[in-house]
């Protein structure tokens, strides 16, 4: 089922999503102290492209550096990838299949702003007592 969801979110959105994830990645990437955006970015690309399976949970070993990155990112980023993600689940909604996966892009956003001090891993990966902040 999974893969069905996810071929069906690539042809509705989910690459143009990804494809606004690798630009913003190379747009970091061209300033060296952005670097770390654009990795963050390109690890997003991979996860909009393909998001169902997959869970957002904690980085263990968050800091407050993270918190300083999620700032950069946002103002680099953060918020015209939010827009994406609002303009592409309005087209979702426009079919009765893509209702779902407006859904899914709406519950993107707080990882879109915010990607550090998160992993997103394989939901199989999950262990018992870990809690996603978000899964799809």
């Amino acid at each position: 089922m999974r893969t069905l969801l996810n071929i069906i979110w690539f042809l509705l959105g989910g690459f143009w999503l990804a494809v606004g994830y690798l630009v913003a990645g190379v747009i970091a990437c061209l300033f060296i102290v952005t670097i770390p955006v654009g990795v963050a970015s390109f690890r997003m690309a991979h996860y909009a492209l393909w998001p169902f399976g997959k869970a957002v949970v904690p980085a263990p070993r968050a800091g407050a550096l993270s918190a300083l990155s999620n700032l950069i990112w946002f103002l680099v980023a953060g918020w015209w990838l939010a827009l994406l993600h609002i303009a592409t689940a309005v087209v979702q909604t426009l079919t009765i299949v893509g209702v779902l996966n407006a859904l899914v892009s709406l519950k993107m956003i707080p990882v879109a702003c915010f990607p550090f001090g998160k992993q997103i891993i394989d939901r199989n990966h999950l262990h018992p007592d870990q809690r996603p902040l978000h899964s799809v």
